[in-house]
């Protein structure tokens, strides 16, 4: 039995003013190369597969158009898992019939652990795989918060209640494990589980959004049930846990932000054979955009956009995206204009249909951070994320350890609600 996983495609991202339509349609296109290639048994999405929970039309097209297209390649089922970015509601809409097209969508939590267990067939429809498939799981679809509890009471009753959901659903799977095997001499199959949440030891990025406080943003590898192979999404590096061959991160399979610009991207291939996991190799994504970010004075940017103008890109078609992050005493008003000359003077007159590089945003480095503006230095909103302006504005205030941890936590609960499109369930502060 072999899947492929992969995760956080984010479809419908709008990257600092531009979309990434033309990346995503290369993706998709490679992925069921891939899979054909492969011949792959099933494919696993371990969640976030749209950007936010109201994805535009031409995002909701590629994804109907891409399950379409991979019923030719042989693959015999599809598991789509929610993420933190992903809503519910919209990953729901066409279950029913993607259902008809071997995918099951499992977008939220069920009270039942039953419905969270999958077989998985192999291309000749016998059973090969079972999976306990779980999505993100939201703090509401588990606990109630109580009053006079702390933070760190509220962090440690989500981590219990997570690892909880796991144990009933791996229990279920066990179930159908032994129910299976009863028919079929005794045959076990092995089993994967899914998730999507940040475990301990794993590698963020900046395009990563914090989804758990506290102690549930490092969730133990050991909250896991003991499973043949365990398929993560969320953090966008593509990495082993713990140096756990069997609990893997696919990554993103395009860059989200510009520290994953260096980062080389892909998807995972398992395979799994005598009722257990057979061994994990990664496939790398091929780089359809790269994103680059300069950093230094005007002088050592410019040299680096001239190298970058003559550079050979080998199969990259689409215009690299750039940052420059300037090392300057002074703020000039005019940075931007002047590092969008240095690349217009590098550009080739006529030899190209489309430009080379381009500047999307343009930074001061950051040196310390301060309760507000620099009025000075003539510091910018857009320069800060707003994680960055919420902390220099609690920062102003008199506050002890426990009343600011919650103040974050409601903050970062309330950010994760409008970035993600769902305001259902924005949480109410209390005195």
């Amino acid at each position: 039995m072999r899947i492929i996983h992969t995760s956080d495609w984010h479809l419908g991202q709008h990257f600092m003013g531009k979309n990434r339509i033309e990346e995503h349609e290369a993706f998709l296109a490679w992925l069921l190369e891939l899979i054909d290639k492969q011949r792959a048994d099933a494919l696993v999405v371990a969640g976030d597969v749209f950007d936010t929970g109201t994805p535009p039309s031409y995002a909701r097209t590629l994804y109907n158009e891409f399950i379409v297209s991979l019923q030719r390649t042989g693959c015999s089922q599809t598991l789509i898992l929610g993420g933190n970015h992903d809503s519910e509601a919209t990953l729901n809409e066409a279950r029913s019939i993607l259902a008809c097209l071997n995918t099951r969508v499992t977008a939220g939590i069920s009270e039942n652990p039953e419905d969270h267990v999958l077989v998985m067939n192999d291309r000749q429809g016998n059973p090969g795989l079972i999976v306990c498939a779980v999505p993100f799981i939201r703090p509401r679809d588990l606990i109630k918060s109580l009053g006079g509890q702390s933070g760190g009471e509220k962090q440690r009753a989500l981590g219990q209640a997570v690892r909880d959901f796991y144990t009933r659903v791996f229990t279920a799977a066990g179930d159908e494990q032994a129910r299976l095997a009863g028919k079929d001499s005794g045959r076990r199959l092995p089993v994967m589980a899914t998730g999507h949440l940040t475990v301990v030891g794993g590698k963020s990025s900046e395009s990563v959004r914090d989804i758990y406080i506290g102690s549930l943003d490092a969730f133990p590898a050991s909250g896991f049930p003991d499973a043949d192979y365990v398929a993560l999404g969320h953090l966008h590096r593509a990495q082993q846990i713990k140096h756990k061959d069997h609990i893997r991160y696919s990554g993103s399979p395009i860059p989200l932000s510009f520290d994953e610009g260096h980062l080389e991207k892909q998807v995972l291939v398992a395979d799994f054979q005598n009722g257990a996991l057979a061994g994990v190799s990664s496939v790398p994504v091929p780089c359809f955009r790269r994103l680059v970010c300069l950093k230094g004075n005007l002088e050592k940017i410019g040299a680096e956009i001239k190298k970058l103008a003559v550079e050979d890109q080998p199969g990259i078609l689409l215009p690299a995206w750039l940052e420059a992050e300037v090392e300057a005493d002074d703020y000039l008003t005019d940075l931007q204009d002047r590092i969008q000359a240095m690349i217009e003077n590098e550009a080739p007159d006529g030899k190209e249909d489309r430009p080379r590089l381009e500047l999307l945003r343009v930074r001061r480095k950051k040196r310390s951070q301060s309760s507000g503006l620099v009025p000075g230095k003539k510091e910018r909103l857009e320069e800060l994320t707003p994680k960055e302006v919420f902390a220099r504005r609690l920062a102003r205030e008199d506050l002890d350890k426990e009343r600011a941890q919650t103040l974050n936590t409601l903050f970062d609960q309330v950010l994760e609600q409008v970035q993600g499109g769902d305001q259902a369930d924005i949480p109410e502060a209390s005195n």
